[in-house]
């Protein structure tokens, strides 16, 4: 099979037939199988009822009904180990995204690119309550992860799937997919795509997310930069802490020694010593975390390294 669009869904019963009528007409012009893999993602409305219908109807239609909500990172793991296709699509189920955008994301992949993101242009959201938040967060994103995209929040994807096949999803890490993607060597493209205002249904976005977005960030940099290697981090942290603290420690024991300075009652003796004991400890974490990473590796027998072709035996 070629092609698998995954579509996370959350109460979204309202706009399901028209989303599959359009992805029907779209996939029909395609060559090679295609499927639609739908994950109701703990729906409160008739959604998943609405998927045995179009089940029933379309026989490209597969749906996967998660026992609650679990947010949009789990259905989507839930759809990529149910896909089949060679190239998997995710887009949402809320009508904003185009399906007929797909055969643009798909002539883009057919280059030397493993993952082509949309870019949602013009976009159809309030600018003070989406859109500025988001440019903030896109130019933040592509800062810390060195995968410069305009639109990380746009859903409408597409991606080898050998390359998901390395990549983990937790919390919401789904946002950071084309940089986790970049990280095990992926190439990764952008294409603008067409976006339209939401006519049915809630969103499930807000400002809310925006703590947790910082936090999973902090994650992704992390483990972009030193996921096999934690003492780089903590230790160089440690060394610089331990070295403050030493430094004023010299400073404060040679105006005791030579110039007969009084230490008590002095704050900033308390802060060396504080400064090196911290040090101390940012080392000992590094030493712990490269400990769980070899621990991690050797047990699971997860490789270091993936290997993107082979040349003889």
């Amino acid at each position: 099979m070629r092609l698998s669009v995954v579509v996370p869904v959350h109460d979204e019963e309202a706009n399901l037939p028209e989303l599959v009528a359009r992805l029907e007409a779209v996939l029909a012009g395609l060559d090679g199988g295609s499927e639609i893999i739908v994950v109701d993602d703990g729906s409160t409305d008739g959604t998943f009822a609405s998927l045995r219908r179009l089940h029933a109807e379309h026989p490209r239609v597969r749906a996967i009904r998660l026992r609650t909500n679990f947010g949009q990172s789990a259905a989507l793991a839930a759809g990529f180990d149910a896909a089949k296709g060679e190239v998997v699509v995710t887009m949402d189920g809320d009508l904003q995204n185009d399906p007929a955008d797909i055969p643009a994301l798909l002539a883009k992949l057919e280059g030397s690119c493993d993952v082509v993101s949309g870019w949602r242009r013009p976009r159809q959201d309030p600018f003070w309550r989406r859109r500025l938040p988001s440019m903030l967060a896109n130019w933040l994103i592509s800062k810390i992860t060195g995968v410069p995209l305009h639109d990380y929040g746009c859903a409408l994807k597409a991606y080898r799937r050998e390359v998901l096949e390395h990549v983990e999803l937790y919390g919401e890490m789904h946002r950071f997919l084309p940089a986790l993607a970049k990280w095990v060597g992926a190439a990764v493209a952008e294409v603008p795509v067409r976006h339209h205002p939401r006519r049915q249904g809630r969103s499930k976005y807000g400002l809310g997310r925006t703590p947790r977005v910082l936090l999973d960030l902090l994650t992704v940099k992390f483990m972009m930069s030193y996921w096999t290697r934690p003492i780089q981090i903590f230790g160089l942290i440690g060394l610089v802490l331990a070295a403050a603290g030493l430094g004023l420690a010299a400073v404060l024991s040679y105006q005791r020694l030579f110039l007969d300075v009084p230490l008590a009652n002095r704050p900033i003796l308390f802060l060396a010593v504080l400064l090196i004991f911290i040090g101390i400890q940012f080392v000992s974490i590094g030493l712990l975390g490269e400990m769980v990473v070899r621990t991690y590796h050797e047990s699971q027998r997860k490789p270091i390294y993936i290997i993107r072709e082979r040349l003889g035996a």
